[in-house]
């Protein structure tokens, strides 16, 4: 489906991301991928190129505009072009109600969850203009549709993600660039199986479990199956969607 494909991935090292750049290498395309952490993205990109894939990782900050740039001005001095996106860098919610957080950490989630993927769109789309167009996906939430306690930083994060997507895909026909955002449900990465162990978030998970309707725990790889299909030639007259893959999440 990706064959020969140019595609960035933010927050590529672990979780989602991780898988995303597997899959994608794995189908013949050539990945580029930021991550903040130097250790793990250089420890993903050399297991990934032992087993035959075609990747390049930039360290970056995705809330930091400059780290942006240079990671997408990297995929056009190595590539030469780029095709598709998956923007995918995002961090948890602090776990307060809202009248208990503080507005610097309100912030931080925002920056990195939302502004982040706005930044990443901007430059990935004029980038992706030169060549003609492409496509990208944005990682949202389950909770990108609904309200949950203790959440409003995160929730507020997800459902800006679903806005910006469906509005950015509204100018396709400027830009020739798809944009549809996946919305996962509990889905087990290192980041939620630490949260599952913290005693401050351990509880919160419970009802979340037991509101998904499939009895088995959501896998990276459901997600990025699911942004193949939406960068590829087969998603070509999707636009401006939200595909949930949340194991029924939503279906309650």
């Amino acid at each position: 489906m990706l064959d020969g494909k140019v595609v960035i991935v933010t927050g590529g090292a672990r979780g989602i991301g991780r898988a995303c750049v597997e899959i994608f290498s794995a189908d013949g395309a050539r990945v580029v991928f930021s991550d903040l952490s130097e250790e793990n993205g250089r420890d993903a990109e050399a297991k990934i190129r032992a087993a035959g894939g075609d990747v390049l990782f930039v360290q970056g900050n995705m809330a930091v505009e400059a780290d942006v740039v240079r990671m997408v001005d990297a995929t056009i001095s190595q590539y030469g072009r780029l095709d598709g996106a998956v923007n995918n860098a995002g961090v948890a919610m602090t776990g307060y109600p809202y009248h208990k957080l503080d507005t610097a950490d309100w912030q931080r989630v925002i920056d990195i969850n939302l502004t982040g993927v706005f930044m990443s769109m901007k430059f990935e789309t004029r980038a992706m203009m030169k060549t003609g167009g492409g496509a990208i996906v944005n990682i949202s939430s389950a909770d990108g549709q609904i309200g949950r306690p203790d959440a409003s930083d995160y929730n507020a994060s997800k459902h800006g993600v679903m806005g910006l997507t469906k509005s950015a895909s509204t100018e396709y026909r400027e830009t020739r660039v798809r944009v549809n955002a996946v919305l996962p449900g509990l889905i087990f990465t290192p980041l939620v199986e630490s949260l599952i162990d913290d005693p401050s978030f351990g509880p919160q998970f419970e009802p979340i479990l037991r509101r998904h309707t499939i009895d088995r725990r959501g896998r990276p790889e459901d997600i990025a199956e699911a942004c193949r299909w939406l960068l590829s030639e087969y998603a070509s007259f999707v636009n401006g969607a939200g595909l949930s893959v949340d194991g029924g999440y939503l279906a309650r």
